[in-house]
């Protein structure tokens, strides 16, 4: 009986741990949402969200072109950096060390099995490396933009 148990809660485990690292996953700072496009293919349409909600993109790099033109290989892996002062200065106004970490930036990579991902800097950590407190709201409307960027970017 005592294996059964076992049984049934390394299962029920096993499954929650597949179910919440399947579309999205977070550590050391960052949250990783899976695409259900390639990179070329999410890079684009995050940036067609950006615009579309009037942030500005000051960069795109392409880091695995810059490989290619040194003669080295890497699988596709861009960066976006974007921004709006109307969300980003609240945050500096607050602690204006964040600035380190502003313009906002998404990585689109491709993993060694061909599946694209994007990543961004959790608005969670931001505030944590940067000792903000008193700024819940701001905090919570870029939290809330960042997750509705990457959703339109990775969903099918």
């Amino acid at each position: 009986m005592i294996s059964r148990i076992r049984h049934f809660t390394f299962a029920v485990a096993a499954a929650f741990l597949l179910t919440a690292f399947s579309s999205a996953r977070a550590a050391d700072g960052m949250i990783t949402v899976k695409s259900a496009h390639d990179v070329a293919t999410t890079e684009t349409r995050l940036v067609k969200a950006l615009n579309r909600k009037g942030m500005t993109v000051f960069a795109q790099v392409d880091h695995d072109g810059g490989a290619a033109s040194a003669g080295l290989e890497l699988r596709p892996t861009r960066l976006v950096l974007f921004g709006n002062p109307k969300a980003g200065t609240p945050l500096m106004q607050c602690q204006q060390s964040v600035a380190m970490d502003l313009p906002q930036k998404a990585l689109i990579w491709e993993d060694a099995d061909g599946q694209a991902w994007l990543s961004y800097n959790s608005v969670a950590y931001l505030a944590k490396r940067h000792g903000m407190s008193g700024c819940d709201a701001a905090l919570d409307k870029v939290a809330g933009a960042l997750k509705a960027f990457a959703k339109a970017a990775t969903a099918p």
